[in-house]
């Protein structure tokens, strides 16, 4: 039977400027056990975390393993004690130009070689391939991680945490890219390493997956541990863990009218990505009007939504902007067109994170705030930012503040916010709600219904099913890369597209 280890956080506190993100936080919890750490974005969750981790050494307050003192100070020091951390930006603790191998294996290239200066490619391959089959993840050992999916880069990233043999895994929305199939390999996963004694810190905003795969729960708000340890039984439900995370009841309620349903603002017509991604699209959305994508994990959403907005350059078939053809070679032309496109990936594609909230909030207008030898009129600039931060309801002490230090809930309004003073006629959202809390959530719902009410036309792609029923009036639901079906939202259940998102047919 695996040793007790036992880790004690007191009195820890964090600050940024402007920003008290942990106040006098006690937290406790032992090896062999899988807790939920919940909260609303902006919480602290993954501040404290990153305490843990090593990445924030400025925290005050004491930290003891087994009753004593520890100080972790940095990454290494962190791991030293057992501690590995998933997170939830993949491609940020990735090298993308490396293979999988390579990857994972990143601890060996970097502190394992000792005065080495060869490589042992043999060995390197042998270890990564013993621990993707460990978790029972198929990939090849050569590939490039740039070419891997999202759910693909996260295994990479669980096999990497594996092989170090931790005592403590701290996962952060690590089912956020996941299909259900793999996000029940990785609670299998989970489970195994439980078994053996591992402690697994679990962060989620899927609260149903926590009652399958943690014991108890620890709830933290605004800074503060308000919960801490509570059993998740038949005596707890989704609702009662809401309200803890927000400090008030919750109404899932959404009010979509007011909206007028007009011409076609974007049709597409045998739309074929040029090497396949995706094939025969046709479909179309009216001004006022939500449509949903829907689909599994890789069935070519995002693929879809990038090949509107001309990321893969020039398309077969014909695309329809106000019925204009459009054949967009770069992205530029697509907002030219009066096209937005709020990404998956928003640290990587969405924002600049090491810059501001204002030039983030900026960048997709900028040109209305330059003048002669492009100039920026910085007190217009700044100026329309403070509206569009009051109109998404980004809390952040400052425009001036890095865009870093926000949750990814803020970070997620800051992405669609930079659009609000732009011409897009058309809005394409590619799962705008992965990793935000249910308060989040319904923000960014509240925006797009704000949206449609101006007659702009909405295509939200999503995984969740019950986001594409709560939210679309029209749904195309995709299977490899081709739309499978069509359905009024009025007239399709979850049982209906996950039927369609498999492959499958009604009379089948």
């Amino acid at each position: 039977m695996a040793v007790t280890t036992k880790i004690e956080m007191q009195d820890i506190c964090v600050e940024f400027p402007g920003v008290k993100a942990l106040q006098d936080v006690n937290f406790s919890f032992e090896s062999g056990h899988v807790t939920a750490l919940v909260g609303a974005n902006g919480a602290g969750k993954s501040t404290l975390m990153k305490v843990l981790s090593g990445v924030y050494n400025h925290y005050t307050g004491q930290i003891y393993l087994d009753g004593k003192p520890v100080e972790i100070r940095n990454p290494n020091q962190a791991k030293d004690f057992g501690f590995e951390t998933v997170y939830q930006e993949v491609d940020t603790a990735l090298v993308s130009t490396l293979t999988v191998a390579e990857n994972i294996m990143m601890d060996y290239l970097a502190r394992g070689l000792g005065h080495k200066q060869l490589v042992d490619n043999k060995y390197m391959r042998a270890e990564a391939k013993k621990v993707l089959d460990e978790i029972g993840v198929e990939i090849p050992l050569n590939m490039i991680v740039e070419q891997l999916s999202m759910a693909q880069k996260q295994m990479v990233l669980i096999a990497r945490a594996v092989l170090r043999n931790c005592k403590f895994l701290i996962l952060d929305e690590p089912t956020a890219p996941l299909s259900n199939a793999e996000t029940e390999k990785l609670f299998n996963i989970v489970r195994g390493l439980r078994d053996k004694g591992v402690g697994v810190i679990f962060i989620s905003h899927r609260l149903n997956e926590l009652f399958e795969i943690c014991e108890t729960m620890t709830v933290l708000r605004d800074g503060r541990i308000t919960e801490a340890n509570v059993k998740l039984d038949e005596n707890i439900s989704i609702k009662n863990i809401v309200e803890m995370m927000l400090g008030r009841a919750f109404d899932e309620k959404l009010d979509r009218s007011g909206r007028v349903i007009g011409e076609n603002a974007l049709e597409a017509r045998g739309l074929t990505e040029k090497t396949g991604l995706v094939k025969d699209i046709n479909m179309y959305v009216r001004k006022g009007e939500i449509v949903g994508i829907s689909g599994l994990v890789g069935a070519g959403k995002t693929e879809l939504c990038k090949t509107i907005y001309g990321a893969y350059g020039r398309f077969d078939g014909e695309l329809l902007i106000d019925g204009k053809p459009v054949n967009f070679k770069n992205p530029q032309q697509a907002v030219k067109a009066g096209i937005a496109l709020i990404p998956e990936e928003r640290r990587k594609e969405g924002i600049i994170v090491g810059e501001t909230v204002a030039t983030n909030m900026s960048m997709a207008t900028l040109s209305k705030y330059t003048g002669f030898l492009s100039i920026v009129n910085t007190a217009k600039e700044l100026e329309s930012v403070k509206r569009l931060i009051e109109a998404v309801r980004v809390k952040t002490p400052s425009p001036k503040q890095r865009i870093e230090n926000l949750s990814g809930g803020n970070q997620q309004k800051i992405t669609i916010g930079k659009w609000l003073d732009s011409d897009a006629e058309v809005y394409i959202f590619d799962e705008p709600t992965k990793g935000i809390d249910v308060g989040a959530k319904q923000d960014v719902y509240k925006l797009i219904v704000e949206l449609a009410r101006q007659g702009k036309a909405i295509i939200y792609s999503s995984s969740e099913q019950s986001e594409i029923l709560q939210l679309t009036d029209r749904v195309y639901i995709m299977y490899g890369g081709k739309i499978q079906k069509e359905f009024n939202t009025d007239d399709v259940t979850e049982e209906k597209l996950l039927l369609y998102s498999t492959g499958g047919k009604e009379n089948e």
